[in-house]
């Protein structure tokens, strides 16, 4: 090659390598006042929603708690995965994953990031046992109270008419 062209050549080789090396950093470009949405994906999966979840729930039941699962494994029908993963508009990218297990069709198990909370105490259980029992004693009586006033609505209105 010519002398001459060989520092254009390497000039313009340089020019080029420049370029493209600036061409694989446009996505990491960060402009000033420019909003950026947040973006979920997944099932949202809340700490409410484990707390309902017992073994011996059907899969519909687990449905109606859980929602539909993201993701079903079609060669073990048993296993069902919840995912949800966020990212916040330019921050760093959040995952929940929770796996429930079935056996005989019916809830056996479930894991992932969030586990039940404590069984409520005895106390709150016998509290809404006698909550529930005080209602039912109170619906008998106004039945029975209801009842005691027809028949003698009843009666009155059968002497008036002899």
């Amino acid at each position: 090659m010519n002398n001459s062209i060989k520092p254009i050549v390497i000039a313009g080789l340089a020019c080029l390598a420049l370029t493209l090396s600036a061409c694989g950093n446009i996505g990491s470009l960060d402009f000033p006042g420019v909003y950026k949405i947040g973006i979920p994906q997944g099932n949202i999966i809340t700490q409410e929603m484990v707390d309902q979840l017992r073994p011996g729930m059907t899969k519909r039941q687990v449905i109606f708690v859980m929602g539909t699962p993201l993701v079903r494994d079609p060669f073990n029908q048993n296993r069902w995965d919840y995912i949800y993963s966020y990212q916040p508009g330019g921050g760093e990218r959040g995952q929940e994953r929770m796996s429930v297990f079935f056996e005989d069709d019916t809830l056996a198990r479930f894991t992932g990031d969030f586990a039940p909370t404590e069984e409520p105490s005895d106390d709150i259980n016998d509290d809404i046992n006698d909550d529930i029992n005080d209602d039912i004693s109170d619906d008998i009586s106004d039945a029975s109270t209801a009842a005691a006033a027809a028949v003698t609505k009843s009666a009155t209105a059968t002497t008036a008419s002899n």
